[in-house]
């Protein structure tokens, strides 16, 4: 450490507790919902039966309950405000561990919020859908950069492009940053007092749920910080 000098030091110390942000939030979701899926026939019913159950007792029957598509291209456990449709990974909806019932009352929680015009929520689904058409664009616009400003010799609007691009790739954090209010109240608000009131959790499990329940409601953010992974990558490839 002597030959690094004080300098070294600190940009070892700033790259570690950006790693931390970055990585930990992931791990410990992943690490925690992994933890609880076994054993996998804790409970007499499946994740997606217990999703279907709540809905139906809520008057909700019109919200599809259906294992997520991996053609779909959505990679996780989701409410479809736009289907009304709670759509659970294929452990979560045929599993019957502690996990799976714990997630499924989660997107049960997001189709409560809905049917009650909880405005978060509405909002969130305005901004994906905008957010997505915004990355889309991001990534159109950096392919664009080096054409405008060699072959059309236009280094200012090379430099709009990059600015405005990069903005529509972070734009994904801050979103999910931004509603991580909504998956809270879908986890504490709406979830956990279905599962306990109802009296679906084991007595020893509703402190284990609530460490579930946690991790769903970090999912977005988790996804988030992986997004910065994404965003440091462009910056790498635009250096000259």
């Amino acid at each position: 450490m002597r030959g690094w000098g004080f300098s070294g030091v600190i940009w070892v110390v700033a790259l570690g507790l950006v790693a931390a942000v970055v990585f930990v939030p992931q791990w410990w979701v992943k690490r925690v919902l992994r933890r609880y899926a076994q054993p996998n026939d804790r409970y007499p019913g499946t994740g997606g039966q217990l999703a279907k159950h709540l809905l139906e007792k809520l008057g909700l029957e019109a919200v599809k309950v259906e294992p997520v598509d991996p053609r779909s291209g959505m990679v996780g456990d989701h409410y479809d405000p736009n289907d009304r449709a709670v759509r659970l990974l294929p452990d979560h909806f045929e599993g019957r561990s502690l996990t799976a019932i714990t997630i499924a009352a989660h997107e049960v929680g997001h189709a409560i919020q809905h049917a009650d015009g909880y405005r978060p929520l509405i909002w969130r689904t305005r901004w994906v859908a905008w957010m997505q058409r915004f990355q889309r664009l991001g990534v159109i616009l950096i392919g664009l950069m080096p054409v405008a400003m060699v072959a059309l010799k236009m280094p200012r609007a090379g430099l709009v492009f990059l600015a405005v691009g990069l903005a529509a790739l972070g734009s994904g954090i801050i979103v999910h940053l931004v509603t991580l209010p909504t998956e809270w109240d879908a986890s504490f608000r709406r979830a956990l007092p279905l599962l306990t009131k109802g009296g679906y959790l084991k007595p020893a499990d509703e402190p284990h749920a609530r460490k579930i329940l946690s991790a769903a409601a970090l999912t977005y953010v988790a996804a988030s910080m992986m997004g910065l992974v994404n965003f440091w990558w462009w910056l790498r490839m635009l250096r000259p």
